[in-house]
């Protein structure tokens, strides 16, 4: 998350302006150590993962544990006059969905949370609007996520694997009241338990691998602009640090089991792999740091930083494959990743942030994803009835400017996302001695 000084606000606030981007020095790609193959936890004994879904007509249904549910998402070939689609596939026992490409399943810019807070960004009430136009033209998909609500209730588990790169809001997809299966309408991730998965690379392409169980300290990097994220650790044993080269070295010697990788700094997305950057090293910079700690421990990994959640094919380096931060963790070997969608750089996003590390923290034995849908479905409570939204301008012409940031604070709540297994969990170890209750632990 990131205050970004060198940004103008977004059009709703200041008017318009021109957006300014940082470019990450390009480096070497490394690709990360294979770790070896562990049985999927969610899936029936004696059944291999489901590989190569969304494009082939393999049905899997029948592999997943009962209460789960797998919503794949690829682009789409041969969109011709449509433009860049994709395609879906769900399944959850015998209830399906396919949707091939067409006009209303294609990259939809104007409906991403990274559209909130550009210089030339859209109103907040314009986003929303358009979100719940989108889930309108998603009738099939409305259908099924509504059929396996009414199956499963409480204990559905639903895993979005998307890789289109499209920045699709899934947890804001919006579902209409079912009253004869009485169930309710609004948001799907303040519905039901959401969690994210993408196509890890240098592992054979399936869901994830095992339940995430993440114990023990805090490690952690903050940049100066946010240094008051520490004060959220205080009750646990941390170790936080100001400059990223002595965090990274900690990440891969740290003897110590660490359950939560903390990075609150400033993040910076563009439309290669170069542009994409976490406290000033590219994305590359980072793909070539072992970070043993991960796959030692299965952290989660916190990234409190703008745009931290999307991601690019990696063209400009010559493959088509998806690659962002919550792939390069991931495959480093975190027990799962918390990310952002967009550009979350007000005091409203930091409370937010701050507010959900915390929850998280607080209940060792809730899984994260089912914390994230608390927070989601609390937010939504706070904001009221959503039939009408505000208005951009009033009778008079003005602009809305508190109906747009109540509508922002909505938004904020669903820009966090959670990549890995839905029964994942945090244990943080309890701070001990003065130093640790203090808040300190400062590395250099």
């Amino acid at each position: 998350m990131s205050a970004e000084p060198r940004q103008r606000a977004p059009r709703w606030l200041t008017g318009a302006g021109t957006a300014v981007r940082r470019t990450g020095l390009p480096g070497q790609l490394k690709a990360a150590a294979r770790r070896p193959a562990v049985a999927v936890s969610h899936l029936r004994r004696g059944q291999e993962p489901p590989s190569g879904l969304g494009g082939t007509e393999a049905r899997p249904g029948a592999r997943l544990e009962d209460g789960y549910a797998v919503l794949r998402v690829v682009r789409g070939e041969g969109g011709g006059a449509f433009g860049q689609g994709y395609r879906l596939r769900g399944w959850c026992g015998d209830l399906t969905v396919t949707c091939a490409p067409g006009p209303t399943r294609l990259a939809a810019p104007g409906i991403t949370l990274a559209a909130l807070r550009q210089p030339d960004g859209e109103y907040p009430t314009d986003v929303l609007r358009g979100i719940r136009h989108w889930s309108a033209n998603q009738p099939e998909l409305t259908r099924w996520l509504n059929s396996v609500r009414a199956r499963h209730g409480e204990a559905l588990r639903l895993v979005v694997w998307d890789d289109t790169g499209f920045d699709l809001p899934w947890e804001l997809f919006w579902l209409p009241e079912d009253a004869a299966r009485a169930l309710p309408g609004g948001p799907l991730g303040a519905l039901t338990v959401v969690s994210r998965w993408t196509t890890v690379r240098d592992l054979s392409q399936d869901l994830p691998r095992e339940t995430g169980d993440c114990a023990g300290r805090v490690l952690g990097y903050l940049h100066q602009d946010m240094a008051d994220d520490g004060q959220v650790f205080a009750p646990y044993a941390h170790r936080l640090h100001r400059r990223m080269t002595p965090f990274l070295h900690d990440l891969d010697t740290l003897p110590d089991a660490t359950g939560l990788v903390y990075f609150g700094c400033h993040g910076t997305y563009g439309d290669t792999v170069p542009r994409l950057t976490l406290g000033d090293f590219s994305w590359a910079e980072l793909n070539e740091e072992p970070m043993a700690v991960l796959g030692r421990d299965r952290s989660l990994v916190c990234l409190n930083a703008c745009d931290s959640g999307r991601a690019v094919k990696n063209r400009a380096q010559g493959e088509e494959e998806l690659r962002g931060f919550a792939e390069l963790f991931l495959r480093k070997g975190a027990g799962g990743c918390i990310v952002t969608a967009g550009r979350v750089g007000d005091q409203e996003a930091r409370r937010l942030v701050r507010q959900l590390v915390r929850e998280v923290a607080r209940h060792p034995y809730r899984p994260v994803p089912q914390t994230l849908r608390s927070f989601r479905a609390g937010a939504l409570a706070e904001f009221g009835p959503t039939d009408r939204l505000p208005r951009r301008l009033d009778d008079d012409g003005r602009l809305d400017s508190a109906g747009q940031k109540r509508v922002l604070r909505l938004l904020y709540a669903f820009m966090f996302q959670f990549y890995g297994h839905p029964r994942t969990t945090l244990r943080l170890t309890a701070a001990e001695g003065p130093d640790a209750r203090a808040g300190g632990g400062h590395g250099r």
